[in-house]
């Protein structure tokens, strides 16, 4: 018997192909996000899922199910300005868990991109955190830092059982930053680099990130608890562009920027206690993603 799911900020990169999975394994999922466009909401019944349009900004969620088997929190606002992040990331998600208090269990996605710069050092959970990405993203860092206190009040307040997942560089068939440094190799633009580098991190596929999510949330607990998702195998920008470059018959060039971000790499060691490894090796991934992007 399937289950009842809500996944917030569904129209997303790394939501929707993961909604629609859910939904043709047979679950009963509703998907959350703005709406604005008729489209939008199309695209999402055509993947069998039911659309709720919200804001969590300023979310109105009466009419809203409260006894989801699953809540799994996608959404993310980087506009910018620090009012908005705060209350869209933060103080949304708190006011969702409130409002699916007796749901079974909360999935919050987080981002490795809250860690203190450290070099190609992985980070494990208990590592310092920081604004990663100030340089590019300016709410981006400190927005994460606080969604996740939320979470972790309202998990302790309400009992919910809850999981925040650290998540590292996603991509597929979709899309996600590789596929970003693959346009800009096929365009002859330089890909931004800081000045010290390499520039470390852990990719993960579209297909690992559905195939862990199930144990991931199985570890839901109060308090929550709080792992690293990515890639076991982990590569360098230098190492994956060059790659895409044989692959596009083009070398790709880079070039130091005053808005490129450092190196964020993981240690997956409680990822593979809880989930176990990921098995889509990076070369594999990408060489997908590339054939993908020029069917």
């Amino acid at each position: 018997m399937g289950l009842r799911i809500l996944v917030t900020g569904v129209g997303g990169q790394v939501a929707f192909p993961l909604a629609r999975s859910l939904a043709a394994d047979g679950h009963e999922v509703w998907g959350l996000a703005r709406l604005r466009k008729p489209e939008e909401r199309a695209r999402l019944e055509a993947a069998g899922i039911r659309p709720f349009a919200a804001d969590l900004a300023e979310p109105r969620l009466g009419d809203l199910p409260r006894d989801f088997d699953q809540v799994l929190n996608f959404a993310v606002a980087k506009s910018g300005k620090w009012s908005r992040d705060l209350a869209a990331n933060a103080e949304g998600l708190g006011l969702l868990m409130a409002h699916c208090r007796d749901s079974g269990a909360l999935f919050h996605c987080s981002s490795t991109a809250m860690y203190a710069p450290a070099g190609v050092e992985p980070r494990a959970e208990d590592a310092p955190l920081g604004d990663h990405h100030g340089a590019m993203l300016p709410t981006y860092s400190i927005a994460k830092i606080a969604t996740e206190t939320v979470a972790r009040l309202v998990a302790r307040t309400y009992g919910m059982p809850t999981t925040i997942a650290r998540l590292n560089v996603p991509y597929g068939d979709g899309g996600g930053w590789p596929a970003i440094h693959l346009a800009q190799i096929r365009a002859g633009a330089p890909i931004a680099v800081t000045a010290t580098g390499p520039h470390r991190y852990n990719p993960i596929h579209d297909d690992d990130i559905a195939a862990l999510l199930p144990r991931l949330v199985g570890a839901a607990s109060v308090p929550a608890t709080t792992v690293n998702w990515g890639g076991s195998e982990a590569a360098t920008i230098e190492e994956w562009c060059a790659f895409l470059g044989e692959l596009a018959g083009r070398p790709a060039q880079f070039s130091v920027a005053p808005f490129a971000i450092p190196s964020a790499c993981i240690d997956p060691t409680r990822m593979h206690q809880i989930a176990g490894p990921t098995k889509v090796a990076w070369r594999d991934g990408f060489r997908r993603m590339f054939e993908a992007s020029a069917a």
